[in-house]
């Protein structure tokens, strides 16, 4: 492969604007609307998501870090030497170099992420402060099949996943199945994987995360609107919608909504859609899950769980699973 600069060259699967707008007008044609949350990740996305991991409400991040510092040279010793290390939805790279730093003699890292900008500005960065590593960054909907591209030079012995975050929440039960049955096709028999996965708590604290004081989290979900609203032609009145995030105990997560604030009607390439005031777009799931419930969750999509191991509040934890 041809360099880019100090990474592979990009490994270019993004999905096309056609394919967007299949989604929305999909989505929005269900009796209750959705859009999917993968869409929420164009470059102001991004930059809001990075603000929320910051907010002091935001637990996740900052506890699956100190999770992932403690942790990282046990997970190292499991995966071995001369590692290919797969993320999926690397974003901005951050929780990856504590597993780069401790891991010994990496082969390779493939970031995949459905947003390119962000995508090739994180590789660039982790490329430079890591300048022996192989960057092959991989521009994807890592919910789908794709193909992992050949790395030039050190040969790998063995191919890893990881997955923090708790985006597995993000994911139905059975979509979460589904999703990690493919990253154990991709990988290979045998091959880590590392997951975050936020486990259930008292309700006030899930509140208080996902309705932050500073609206970043509301800006984070308008803005799904305004691209929409830019790539699509949409005629969206941002001003007509306002976020809403609720705890569903029946279903184990956290809901997030646009609601509607009064009876309006938005078109989008030529399709019209009516709202009720008080109607609302159900944009994102984030589930929780206890230790048993997903190691359950894993086996099922042909993982055994090796490890798991939550902070000293238990609000979060991460597992280590290998593919059968």
């Amino acid at each position: 492969m041809s360099a880019l600069g100090s990474i592979e060259r990009l490994y270019d699967l993004e999905p096309s604007l056609d394919e967007f707008r299949a989604a929305v007008i999909a989505g929005l044609s269900r009796p209750q609307k959705t859009l999917p949350c993968k869409f929420f990740y164009d470059g102001e996305g991004s930059r809001l998501f990075d603000q929320i991991c910051a907010l002091p409400e935001y637990y996740p991040t900052r506890t699956e870090l100190l999770i992932l510092e403690q942790r990282a040279s046990t997970i190292a010793r499991l995966m071995g030497s001369r590692v290919r290390l797969v993320e999926f939805g690397s974003g901005a790279g951050i929780k990856i170099r504590l597993l780069l730093r401790a891991l010994n003699q990496p082969a390779a890292y493939v970031p995949v992420d459905i947003s390119r900008q962000q995508l090739l500005a994180a590789a660039s960065d982790l490329a430079a402060d890591f300048p022996n590593l192989r960057v092959a960054p991989v521009c994807a909907d890592y919910t789908k099949p794709f193909a992992l591209p050949a790395i030039r030079g050190r040969l790998s012995r063995k191919t890893a996943g990881f997955f923090p975050g708790s985006t597995i929440g993000n994911f139905t039960a059975s979509e979460a199945t589904g999703f990690l049955s493919l990253t154990r096709r991709l990988l290979g028999p045998g091959s880590l994987m590392i997951v975050g996965v936020d486990v259930p708590k008292d309700e006030r604290m899930l509140h208080a995360a996902y309705n932050d004081n500073a609206g970043i989290t509301a800006a984070f979900n308008l803005n799904l609107l305004a691209r929409i609203k830019r790539e699509l032609g949409a005629s969206f009145d941002l001003a007509g919608f306002a976020h809403e995030a609720r705890w569903n105990e029946e279903l184990s997560r956290v809901e997030m909504h646009l609601v509607s604030t009064r009876a309006q009607t938005v078109d989008i390439a030529g399709r019209s859609f009516d709202f009720a005031a008080g109607e609302t777009i159900h944009t994102e799931n984030s589930h929780k899950y206890s230790l048993d419930r997903f190691r359950d969750l894993a086996h099922d999509a042909g993982y055994v769980a090796l490890e798991a191991w939550t902070d000293e509040q238990g609000l979060f934890s991460v597992h280590v699973l290998r593919a059968l």
